[in-house]
């Protein structure tokens, strides 16, 4: 009986408890930061650090309805932080002339193909925003919330990153 706490007599997930949440809330979290960082098991593990991060706070939170955006936030971060890391050792392995190249994976179908490189070389913050309003389906207020900035400011991320992928997409011709 060491489950009774957070367990139904159906052996269920309590409403409420960490598993519930994770069980309800980690599909979209792991959808999300695949598309932040195009790593399906990268994505994975930032899921599972940020579930780990939230259970720290679980019991501060003011209302269970808050969790999801508070994760969202959480895993916006750690894409982010993923991103500067890689940026650095990029910059290092180009300046002692091993250059980095990445593999990449086979096309998929021409236009998501096309449409994940042009994702890809957004700038982080564009790149989460467009991702965030668009994909995730969030207000500018969601967004701005889970970037840490004010709505004006995702309001112009989200602008700048369409443009740029009108330019990009709209400009190749294939």
């Amino acid at each position: 009986m060491e489950s009774a706490d957070t367990e139904t007599e159906a052996g269920e997930p309590r409403a409420g408890s960490l598993e519930e949440l994770y069980v309800r809330h980690a599909p979209e979290a792991v959808r999300l930061a695949f598309l932040l960082t195009h790593d399906a098991a990268y994505a994975e593990d930032v899921v599972q650090e940020a579930f780990i991060k939230v259970a720290g706070r679980f019991h501060h939170l003011r209302s269970l309805s808050s969790f999801d955006a508070y994760l969202r936030r959480t895993v916006v971060n750690l894409c982010m932080s993923h991103h500067r890391k890689e940026k650095v050792a990029r910059a290092y392995l180009e300046r002692e002339g091993r250059g980095g190249e990445r593999v990449t994976q086979p096309p998929d179908v021409e236009t998501r193909d096309e449409m994940r490189t042009a994702l890809a070389s957004l700038p982080d913050r564009q790149r989460a925003a467009v991702v965030l309003r668009f994909y995730g389906d969030l207000s500018e207020q969601q967004v701005a919330d889970a970037l840490g900035c004010s709505v004006t400011a995702a309001r112009s991320l989200v602008f700048r990153a369409m443009e740029t992928l009108r330019g990009l997409i709209g400009g190749e011709g294939s």
